[in-house]
């Protein structure tokens, strides 16, 4: 029995560390380095992927720990990522101008990615009384949007190609990215999920076609790939939802 009551705090001790995770990764954004502000994100995302596994494991789901995980993710996923963006479009239009002295326009555009927050707030109500996303998701979720945000530090640090820098320290790309990626978070999109239900090829192909590319982006572009698995991410599920009418 001892035991029994043990395993029912593990999924909430990671979620816990989800929660810590989110934490630093605000506050180091805030201090200007949004390089360990994206590595928090994505342990974060490691904390949130690890709960929901050790809740089936140990089969120790509760109302609490569903409530959790969601307020967790909202902070990790989506007021973490909103800052990051927030702060890349602050730094183009004014690095050193206080939010006081900005323009109307700069002080409309400067907090346009907090956007981010308001829908992922959004698709984390809709997904905790949504029944239909059991198995799978509706919508792009919350960790895969904050991973494209967590990896555009990384890529301005380490990428040497002129078009992607010039790209991701556009404002208005930016801005745009962030506008459609809150749209995805609450469009009527189903996505497979990565829960194996089994290891048969044959019932989880999107999954082990997503893991295996995703391997060789990393392995070939390493952490600049992200953006490229979440869009691979995406498409597969578009395909599959394609077959599985057909």
């Amino acid at each position: 029995m001892r035991f029994k009551q043990f395993f029912r705090f593990v999924p909430n001790t990671i979620t816990s560390f989800n929660v810590l995770s989110g934490c630093l990764s605000v506050i180091f954004a805030f201090e200007g380095n949004l390089f360990l502000a994206g590595i928090f994100i994505i342990i974060a995302s490691v904390f949130d992927f690890f709960d929901g596994m050790s809740a089936r494991v140990l089969h120790a789901y509760s109302d609490m720990g569903k409530e959790l995980d969601s307020l967790a993710d909202m902070l990790s996923f989506g007021f973490a990522p909103a800052v990051i963006a927030h702060l890349l479009v602050k730094n183009q239009l004014a690095p050193n101008t206080a939010l006081v002295d900005m323009s109307a326009l700069n002080f409309v555009l400067v907090f346009s990615p907090f956007i981010i927050a308001v829908f992922s707030a959004l698709r984390l109500a809709k997904f905790n009384i949504d029944t239909r996303q059991s198995e799978s998701f509706i919508g792009l979720n919350t960790p895969s949007n904050a991973m494209i945000w967590a990896s555009i530090p990384f890529i301005i640090k380490y990428s040497e190609n002129q078009f992607v820098l010039g790209t991701l320290e556009n404002v208005w790309f930016l801005i745009g990215l962030a506008i459609t990626l809150s749209l995805l978070l609450v469009a009527e999109l189903p996505m497979f999920s990565l829960k194996f239900k089994n290891l048969k090829f044959a019932d989880n192909k999107p999954r082990f076609i997503l893991i295996s590319l995703s391997i060789v982006l990393l392995i070939t572009l390493k952490l600049t790939a992200i953006p490229l698995i979440i869009i691979t991410y995406i498409v597969l599920s578009l395909v599959n939802n394609f077959l599985t009418k057909k």
